[in-house]
């Protein structure tokens, strides 16, 4: 489980059809081979280690499901380690289990934020609310706005600062997962009400 709170930037140092190796510094501290990292949102399993890297298995369905498959040597890459037992949950309760890789299609000057409109997928659209929680990338944000296509969200100073969303421009796929508690409630009513339907 993660919080959505970007701890590092780390960097893409290979990269291939099984695996990444990424540079980091804090997340190595106390990382150990078989600990949970999430990278840009992703929860993978640490499997090799150096001084200043660590290495994640990806398997093909990570590659098709996120933008990881997109990504080149030198990009940057957010990363989280997992939350440990006794931490606090900043942003809300991230699983790493991306859904869909969406592009971005504008982004404006909101005054010191810059506001951000992606593309919806079609088979996200009932967990995407105005106001609610999304984690794209691995950052924890709140929705501003969401219509039949497309939803919009605003990064503060911060963010764009110590994220890899403030390299954000039209095109680039963002990495998403929707909130968790309104996934269960969205499937949890939907089988409720096919339930009496069929009665």
């Amino acid at each position: 489980m993660f919080s959505g709170i970007v701890e590092e930037l780390g960097t893409l140092k290979a990269c291939g059809e099984r695996g990444l190796t990424i540079s980091a510094s804090l997340v190595l501290a106390d990382l150990e081979i078989k600990d949970s990292v999430a990278v840009d949102g992703t929860c993978l399993t640490v499997t090799e280690m150096g001084p200043d890297w660590f290495y994640v298995d990806t398997m093909p369905e990570t590659l098709r499901r996120t933008r990881l498959g997109s990504l080149k040597p030198g990009d940057k890459v957010n990363l989280e380690r997992s939350l440990p037992n006794q931490g606090r949950i900043g942003g809300h309760m991230v699983q790493g289990h991306i859904e869909a890789a969406a592009p971005v299609l504008n982004v404006t000057q909101d005054g010191m934020a810059l506001q951000v409109e992606v593309a919806l997928p079609q088979e996200l659209r009932s967990y995407i609310i105005p106001k609610g929680f999304i984690a794209l990338n691995g950052v924890s944000l709140t929705i501003i706005d969401v219509l039949a296509d497309r939803f919009t969200f605003a990064l503060i100073p911060y963010t764009q600062e110590h994220t890899n969303l403030g390299e954000v421009r039209p095109g680039m796929l963002l990495n998403i997962e929707s909130d968790i508690i309104g996934r269960y409630v969205v499937q949890h009513l939907q089988h409720y009400v096919g339930q009496e339907t069929s009665v």
